[in-house]
């Protein structure tokens, strides 16, 4: 596929919905042009137009992925893994697929409390921790809302096939973030894909007041 159309489904699945105005000045393109991709991009039932903005002169069209455009990304449990999880459920029933969330809760856990062990800050902590998510192809940015919150999102969910049929994956996930950021913070899902929303976020806040922060660095 042309690297402009590629860069068209990456905006669109890590920033949401957009006017192709907004999309052409982050091409640094044409409306003409970018409309052009958009149209291609359309025909090819990767994205859809979900209504104008403006109302001056020619109707800015808001675009946005189907679910075609999103499948495009990988998803890295396929077909076998949901049989594994349907035969886990057989065989071992629910106290067994727990148990199996449990140790890979466990394990992810220990990695990620290594990685942020180095860590020297709430912020650092926060964007390490979306680093990881990232290299795990979540698609992960993490967004600083004031001096004592911040929003982890992640664009891309690569175990949503096996999220969908058994969501202690997801409520493990949460439960990682908890324990590897430690009491200081509180964590809370604000955006979950499987309630409908586009991706899954997490409003992540520091329990430790600024001023005491600054003073401990």
């Amino acid at each position: 596929m042309n690297d402009r159309r590629e860069q068209l489904l990456h905006i669109l699945k890590t920033l949401g919905p957009r006017p192709t105005s907004s999309l052409a000045n982050r091409l640094e393109m044409t409306l003409a042009g970018v409309r052009k991709h958009l149209k291609l991009l359309e025909h090819d039932k990767l994205v859809a137009s979900s209504g104008v903005v403006g109302g001056v002169g020619r109707p800015d069209l808001v675009w946005r992925l189907t679910q075609a455009g999103h499948d495009r990304f990988p998803d890295t449990h396929d077909t076998l893994t949901l049989d594994l999880i349907g035969s886990i459920r057989t065989v071992f029933g629910e106290t067994g697929l727990d148990k199996l969330i449990a140790a890979r809760e466990s394990e992810t856990r220990k990695r990620y409390a290594r990685a942020l062990s180095s860590a020297q800050s709430a912020r650092q902590k926060v964007e390490r921790l979306a680093d990881l998510r990232s290299e795990e192809g979540y698609m992960a940015q993490a967004e600083q809302i004031d001096d004592q919150t911040w929003r982890l999102a992640e664009n891309h969910c690569p175990v949503c096939a096996a999220a969908r049929v058994c969501q202690g994956l997801c409520w493990s996930e949460l439960a990682i973030f908890r324990q590897v950021l430690g009491k200081s913070f509180t964590v809370e899902r604000d955006e979950y894909l499987l309630d409908g929303a586009r991706r899954c976020s997490y409003l992540i806040r520091s329990l430790v007041p600024t001023s005491r922060r600054h003073t401990s660095s």
